[in-house]
């Protein structure tokens, strides 16, 4: 059976200087007397596709955006089709290949996203998307003795919920803080300062909750892209995870509508906003 709430335990305090660290204390130990909390992500589209159409190519499209052009491009070099007597546009001819499910041209775009202000349950999740490429926060070389946490809406929204969040990531944060000073004299014998730091915080950081914040850059193709969209911005999918792929969709779909317009954002049965698309060829 699970905790009632009235009968959580108290919270204890690990360290006597929870609220007011003696200034004799290095500035690694010492703590604020509250967690910073995030409750939304960010997300940041901080690069993407360039092309430079081959000289020896006689071919021009009506996409303005280098992406959309180098998909065409390659799309129309498998079989050398570079006279367009239809007039069709790019958003039409990259519509054809998707009714048609020839994604392997749309893997040429790519688009490199930073989130921050997500858990490391956020990114448990992300790196089960094996083709993305990602560079994620090191605790071992950061400290995290200030580190923010992800609170959820639905434990924020509740006060009793909210007041046992805050106080659990307190306790894993300072005890974090304690067990990082105590191993730190166990390496004392290490001439190598860094590597000192390093094995202390790794060890520390087993502490730390799966709420705690991270940062991680993630590069993909536009087919990876569309995948993860797909799949994560569903009406079933973790809340956060699926905050992140609506956030990475809209700027997806203003940097390339040929690619991604058709996808539809509406509102899910929890209230939350969701996507779909008949496309689901991947």
């Amino acid at each position: 059976m699970g905790m009632a709430l009235a009968d959580a335990p108290t919270p204890i305090s690990y360290i006597a200087w929870r609220d007011s660290p003696p200034e004799t204390m290095t500035p690694e130990r010492k703590t604020r007397s509250e967690p910073r909390i995030i409750r939304k992500p960010t997300v940041q589209l901080i690069a993407w596709t360039n092309f430079q159409k081959p000289n020896d190519v006689e071919w021009t499209t009506d996409s303005k955006v280098p992406a959309e052009q180098l998909i065409e491009m390659a799309g129309r070099q498998c079989y050398e089709s570079w006279a367009n007597p239809a007039g069709r546009t790019n958003a039409e001819y990259v519509a054809n290949m998707l009714d048609h499910g020839h994604m392997s041209v749309i893997e040429h775009g790519t688009a490199t996203f930073r989130f921050t202000g997500v858990s490391r349950s956020f990114t448990h999740e992300l790196v089960r998307h094996r083709l993305f490429s990602y560079s994620q926060l090191s605790q071992r070389f950061v400290s995290e003795t200030d580190a923010a946490f992800v609170e959820p809406n639905v434990i924020a929204d509740d006060p009793k919920a909210h007041e046992i969040f805050v106080n659990s990531v307190e306790q894993s944060r300072q005890a974090y803080a304690a067990l990082n000073e105590i191993l730190k004299t166990k390496f004392d014998d290490l001439q190598d300062k860094t590597l000192r730091r390093k094995k202390a915080r790794e060890a520390s950081r087993a502490v730390l909750p799966n709420a705690v914040e991270t940062k991680i850059v993630v590069t993909g193709n536009f087919r990876t892209w569309r995948h993860f969209v797909r799949l994560r911005s569903a009406e079933h999918t973790d809340v956060e995870i699926r905050a992140v792929a609506i956030a990475v969709l809209r700027q997806l779909q203003k940097l390339s509508p040929s690619i991604f317009g058709d996808f539809e954002i509406y509102k899910g049965p929890d209230g939350l906003e969701c996507a779909r698309t008949k496309h689901i060829y991947e």
